[in-house]
């Protein structure tokens, strides 16, 4: 398995994510981006990254923080992401700019491209698609689903959200005004929402921040990534 990690440059700032790529398969293969938490590109987000390449896919981890840091404070978090919901012009760039990054890898198919997030890195996924990205999936876990600027109709990728029911963040009207844009903009979306399960269910770490509504759920952890991977084999033809 061949890791490395990458800068790359972009809205003013120096990134640095991770790639996975198995070393030992020959030939193009689907690539697949990632995004982070709120809290930035840690072992978690690797480890799914490693997953995937596993799977025979190239993976890229993006960092949207800037020089690869981890923010653990969410006072510290917030201000930036809430700022990047409102403008999402750099938060595309920096997204753009990643995905490119895996698009120029030589072991990448750059026709067969999806982008999958996390928390707030769904909502940066989300935001390709709304730009016009060339991707054939996107996925989201615990998602943030907020729009600031409106899709650009059709929107290309295969959408797939998924969220907690008890998530205190995404809320029933979030998911109502999600379904809503999706139809608007003709997109070929679904949305799984799990019971008994509530913000960053796939994070078994996330209790440690002790705040209300966020646990992890093993049951719509393990679903989710199945979810995943069937949208893959639906538009990979894998």
């Amino acid at each position: 398995m061949h890791t490395e990690d990458i800068e790359y440059h972009a809205a003013g700032q120096r990134f640095v994510g991770f790639l996975a790529v198995d070393e030992s398969r020959s030939g193009k293969r689907p690539g697949i981006l990632l995004a982070h938490e709120g809290g930035g590109l840690q072992d978690l987000t690797r480890s799914f990254a490693l997953r995937l390449a596993q799977l025979g896919y190239v993976a890229f981890a993006m960092d949207y923080h800037g020089d690869g840091r981890v923010m653990t404070d969410m006072d510290q978090v917030m201000p930036r992401l809430n700022a990047l919901m409102v403008a999402p012009a750099p938060i595309r760039e920096i997204a753009a700019t990643a995905l490119k990054v895996l698009a120029d890898r030589p072991e990448t198919d750059a026709g067969k491209m999806a982008a999958i997030g996390y928390c707030f890195g769904g909502a940066t996924v989300l935001e390709l698609a709304r730009a016009g990205a060339d991707l054939k999936a996107v996925v989201g876990f615990h998602s943030g689903l907020y729009a600031s600027e409106p899709a650009k109709a059709p929107i290309k990728p295969v959408i797939l959200t998924q969220i907690g029911v008890d998530d205190p963040i995404i809320t029933a009207e979030d998911r109502i005004k999600f379904e809503q844009e999706m139809q608007a903009a003709g997109a070929d979306w679904r949305m799984i929402v799990y019971g008994n399960a509530g913000h960053s269910f796939t994070n078994p770490d996330v209790g440690r921040l002790g705040r209300a509504g966020f646990a992890y759920h093993k049951p719509s952890d393990e679903r989710s990534w199945q979810a995943m991977l069937d949208v893959f084999a639906e538009v990979f033809g894998d």
